[in-house]
């Protein structure tokens, strides 16, 4: 049973219109294609062909499918975009339309064309490319669990990535970071995490804010308040396993650039680019525009003499600048003061101690002086006993000792 005829169970998940190889037997004719991705993780393509433009309001579009499903991933599938040959991310196609010609008449009889903006020309569509090569195209398919690269119109698989296991991806989207491409998921586990292009190699995985705290609880943060209503929807989402309110207000953009909604009134910014945090504080606005404040109208003379009423008095009119010359016996405040004075018991301390300095050095001499007085009047003494006993046995014979 194909995924067309599983209907009940597999459910249009996502879509994209691209000009793209899906013939192997033909590999130079690139066709007007409607990629179709399901809730199961089926991919199927449909071609689309367009009449000519003078035989537009007579002929029907004729849309086939090319078979059943060309790959299957695990999950839904989420996003899919489509790369050149050398990795760059090619713009969805989007055209513009403009009735050139002015009767009314024939506005009403005929079926108005419309012009691509994107290059994509008409008649059946194809643009044949000269074969240099095997492969023209990359797609870049993202499920709840799974990413790969596939080649076209050879459709193999060149680089796969397994992004959870147990869990899954809220959202995911391919977007232009700087010079290259890259595709960044939201998961449930609140991280987010981005692939390099068409590599899938990880560039980044960093904690970011987890599915279960997007209960939009409104806590004051001195008093705990918590709004029931509010609290009872934002747990619906995450008791009921309903993730698409929250992805659908999840999204990303390009130069790493993040929103979704913090609240039932409120949008959250958000970004990657570490370039771009730098640089914020000064592309921060401001809500009013900065205005000097007016000088208000001088009052009349008699007004002010005859009006009688109350009249606000400032006291800079009564004791400022404004009020006059002031009297030479008026008081006046010297600024400085508190320096002055501060650099006044400054040097009285360093005089304090240098005078305390002084009188211990003159304590010190004094205690010197009376040591060498002390030490005179020893030496005296011994000076006069060595000469008496030098007197006593200096008429004494040896025998007489």
């Amino acid at each position: 049973m194909s995924s067309l005829e599983n209907i009940s169970q597999e459910g249009i998940q996502c879509l994209a219109f691209a000009d793209s190889y899906i013939k192997k037997s033909d590999p130079t004719l690139s066709v007007p294609t409607l990629w179709i991705g399901t809730t199961l993780g089926s991919v199927i393509t449909m071609t689309i062909n367009l009449p000519e433009a003078d035989l537009r309001h007579t002929q029907p579009v004729i849309v086939s499918t090319s078979g059943g499903p060309i790959f299957r991933l695990k999950g839904s599938i989420l996003t899919m975009s489509f790369l050149d040959c050398n990795g760059a991310l090619i713009p969805y196609s989007y055209e513009s339309w403009k009735d050139d010609n002015k009767d009314s008449r024939e506005r009403r009889e005929r079926t108005p064309t419309k012009q691509s903006s994107s290059g994509s020309g008409h008649g059946s569509h194809t643009s044949p490319i000269p074969q240099e090569a095997a492969d023209r195209q990359f797609v870049v398919v993202a499920s709840e669990k799974q990413a790969r690269v596939v080649a076209l119109p050879s459709q193999n698989c060149v680089y796969r990535q397994q992004i959870v296991e147990s869990d899954f991806v809220v959202k995911a989207e391919i977007v232009s970071l700087k010079d290259s491409v890259c595709l960044v998921c939201y998961l449930s586990t609140g991280h987010l995490v981005a692939y390099s292009l068409p590599s899938l190699r990880p560039l980044l995985h960093v904690d970011f804010l987890p599915l279960s705290e997007l209960s939009f609880q409104t806590q004051s943060k001195q008093r705990g308040i918590v709004d029931p209503m509010l609290s009872i929807w934002g747990q619906q989402l995450i008791v009921n396993e309903d993730t698409d309110q929250i992805a659908k207000t999840f999204c990303f953009s390009n130069r790493g650039h993040g929103l979704y909604l913090a609240s039932p009134t409120e949008i959250q910014k958000f970004t990657i680019d570490t370039e771009f945090c730098q640089q914020l504080t000064e592309m921060m606005g401001e809500l009013f525009l900065p205005r000097d404040m007016p000088e208000p109208p001088k009052e009349s003379f008699f007004r002010g003499l005859f009006g009688g009423g109350i009249r606000p008095l400032d006291r800079e009119e009564l004791f400022g600048e404004s009020s006059g010359k002031p009297n030479r016996t008026v008081a006046k405040h010297i600024p400085g003061c508190e320096g002055v004075a501060a650099r006044a018991s400054a040097a009285t301390g360093e005089i304090a101690r240098a005078h305390q300095l002084v009188v211990e050095r003159g304590d010190k001499l004094s205690q010197l002086e009376d040591k060498a007085e002390r030490m005179n009047t020893e030496a005296a003494a011994f000076s006069s006993s060595a000469h008496q006993l030098m007197l006593k046995y200096k008429d004494k014979k040896w025998y007489q000792l």
